[in-house]
């Protein structure tokens, strides 16, 4: 018994290189280690800062719609999950808020806050 495991390991000391079985499987290896390196905590970021901008809708913000729609938000409900968007002078639609894609005002505040701490930064 001793000495078949002792010529097992010698047959295994002669074959060098990758067997045809295992480059798939490193190149498996690789791209699952990227993806949960990289891709997926990305995915988690992106998913976190579009619920805190849903969550933050205030009234007269500027929105874009999935539909490619601007307005302005007329009415957030909280025990609901509806918007009231307003397009134009008397035109007004009730929405998700999943579909209002980006909040623009939001985002000018925000690039605002940045150029203020830049600026005292500065001085």
């Amino acid at each position: 018994m001793l000495t078949q495991l002792v010529l097992f390991a010698q047959e295994g000391q002669k074959q060098q290189g990758f067997q045809a079985f295992e480059f798939p499987l490193l190149l498996l290896a690789m791209f699952a280690l990227l993806y949960f390196v990289v891709i997926l905590p990305g995915r988690r970021r992106q998913e976190k800062e579009r619920q805190d901008r849903l969550t933050n809708l205030l009234k007269n913000d500027k929105v874009l719609t999935a539909a490619g729609i601007y307005g302005t938000v007329a009415d957030v409900s909280d025990k609901d999950d509806v918007v009231t968007v307003k397009v134009d002078d008397n035109v007004r639609i009730k929405m998700t808020k999943a579909s209002i894609v980006l909040n623009i005002s939001q985002d000018e505040r925000a690039k605002a806050d940045k150029e203020k701490q830049k600026a005292q930064k500065a001085k």
